[in-house]
């Protein structure tokens, strides 16, 4: 049997151990200039006054938009499931969020 050609818009993607863990972030901060957008992904830790980039994701603006397109889709189909998603403003956190204030 001949080796079949792919279809011509078929990709093929792998992803190493290390990329496959991935970095948990609850902060992103986006910047832009007129030919692209920057996402960096920070992890910030309750008490603690200083945090690092996790991970920096640069884009087009096109792809920026293609982005926000694919998110707002798979969060109205997560809702869709899971009910929906509130934001922080209306979660009431405890006012000892965080645990006590560290001291030396």
């Amino acid at each position: 049997m001949p080796d079949q050609p792919q279809p011509p818009n078929q990709l093929n993607i792998e992803i190493s151990e290390e990329v496959a863990e991935g970095s948990y972030a609850n902060l992103a901060i986006i910047t832009h200039s007129h030919a692209e957008f920057v996402i960096d992904f920070v992890n910030v830790m309750p008490g603690t006054p200083k945090s690092k980039v996790k991970s920096r994701i640069i884009l087009t603006p096109q792809h920026a938009k293609r982005l926000m397109k694919a998110l707002t889709e798979n969060i109205s189909k997560y809702e869709a499931v899971n009910g929906v998603i509130k934001d922080l403003e209306e979660i009431q956190l405890p006012f000892n969020f965080g645990g006590p204030t560290a001291q030396a």
